[in-house]
């Protein structure tokens, strides 16, 4: 099993930055891709970045050249720096990995606040 832990999340004026960090623990040589995804009030998930273990990392259009996605083997840690954020960058930031033979796996959520 694969376990993820979010942190970083908070609250930010907008036009701020921040950043988020998500530690994988667990059978973590069986993941072959991390992202995250996020919800805001009333609003279904949707990805914010994907990044396979081989491969290019993508981003949702409106999160481009805005929020990376980024990674440090040694500390089995995913982060996702946002800058510029805006007020409907709201919403609960939620780290996702694809297991092999497990499939989906979530943490529990940071909640990102892009207030004045």
């Amino acid at each position: 099993q694969v376990q993820l832990v979010e942190s970083g999340g908070g609250l930010v004026q907008p036009g701020g930055s921040l950043r988020l960090s998500c530690v994988a623990s667990g059978s973590i040589f069986s993941i072959y891709a991390m992202g995250w995804y996020r919800q805001a009030p009333g609003k279904q998930r949707e990805l914010v970045a994907h990044m396979p273990i081989r491969g290019s990392t993508s981003y949702t259009d409106s999160m481009k050249g805005r929020f990376t996605i980024s990674r440090d083997n040694a500390k089995n840690t995913v982060y996702l720096q946002m800058n510029s954020l805006k007020p409907e960058d709201t919403a609960v930031y939620y780290c996702h990995a694809e297991v092999e033979a497990a499939g989906d796996c979530w943490g529990k959520g940071t909640l990102v606040t892009v207030s004045s």
